[in-house]
């Protein structure tokens, strides 16, 4: 084997100016530092209003059922927590960066204890993940996860989905998170972006019954393919389960006792 130097890399730290500094870069051009450099958004309020309310919890059961806790009296409303950008760090400039690239698509964004998320319609989604994976400022390269979430008392946007994104370039995390009614729980796919969403958005249309748009086989794949419903709704029925003699049943467990 050769003890022979290898040429030393050359960087390219040449600064960015015109449309490739407004649209994406290419990757051989990205500026791990510009993000820092780019003026904020207007304000930090612009995307903050008052907290957002999604339900109210009482005790441990939902409303309706037993209370097996015996704390029925507990009332917690559970809500999206409102609070302004911090100025130092990159969230404020990866906030603006997408807004100029895809502007309007913000409605709402979330800070709280350090992390990041961006509420945007389900109309905007596609275009929102295309620029978060492909501008050279942002460049979330990774997605590792597809969630969903239901809050059958949030009127209107009952089906929650959440995408967690993480750049491997400039070492950051963020979630984006869109939501669609319950009568009508349509959602478009992110595999053509993200193939490794492909099982993630499978579990979460056999768990919560959205339906991702243009994926390539949405299919269950968790429960058998005749199972009726979608186990990780709220207004799924907790069970009762049968027993192989004399017609008996398990009752499902906020049944089985109540203290009040």
């Amino acid at each position: 084997m050769s003890d022979a130097k290898l040429p030393d890399h050359k960087s390219d730290d040449k600064t960015v100016t015109g449309p490739a500094a407004v649209v994406g870069l290419e990757r051989g051009e990205a500026q791990p530092d510009q993000v820092a450099a780019l003026p904020e958004a207007d304000e930090p309020s612009s995307y903050v209003d008052t907290p957002h309310p999604i339900e109210t919890r009482t005790g441990m059961w939902s409303d309706g059922s037993g209370d097996t806790s015996g704390y029925g009296l507990i009332r917690r409303v559970v809500e999206l927590p409102s609070q302004p950008l911090p100025s130092d760090g990159w969230y404020a400039g990866v906030t603006a960066r997408l807004a100029a690239l895809v502007p309007d698509a913000l409605e709402r964004v979330v800070f709280d204890r350090g992390e990041l998320t961006f509420v945007v319609a389900r109309e905007t989604l596609t275009a929102v993940i295309g620029q978060l994976r492909d501008d050279a400022q942002l460049r979330f390269e990774f997605l590792p996860s597809v969630s969903g979430v239901h809050y059958p008392t949030d009127s209107g946007a009952e089906l929650h989905v959440v995408y967690h994104l993480q750049s491997m370039t400039h070492n950051r995390r963020l979630r984006v998170e869109t939501t669609c009614p319950d009568d009508d729980p349509h959602v478009p796919s992110v595999t053509p972006l993200y193939p490794a969403a492909d099982w993630h958005e499978r579990e979460t249309w056999d768990m919560f019954g959205i339906v991702f748009d243009g994926h390539p086989h949405l299919t269950r794949i968790l429960m058998p393919d005749d199972w009726v419903g979608h186990p990780q709704r709220k207004d799924y029925p907790l069970g009762g389960i049968p027993v192989e003699y004399k017609g008996a049943t398990v009752p499902p467990p906020d049944q089985r006792r109540s203290y009040r």
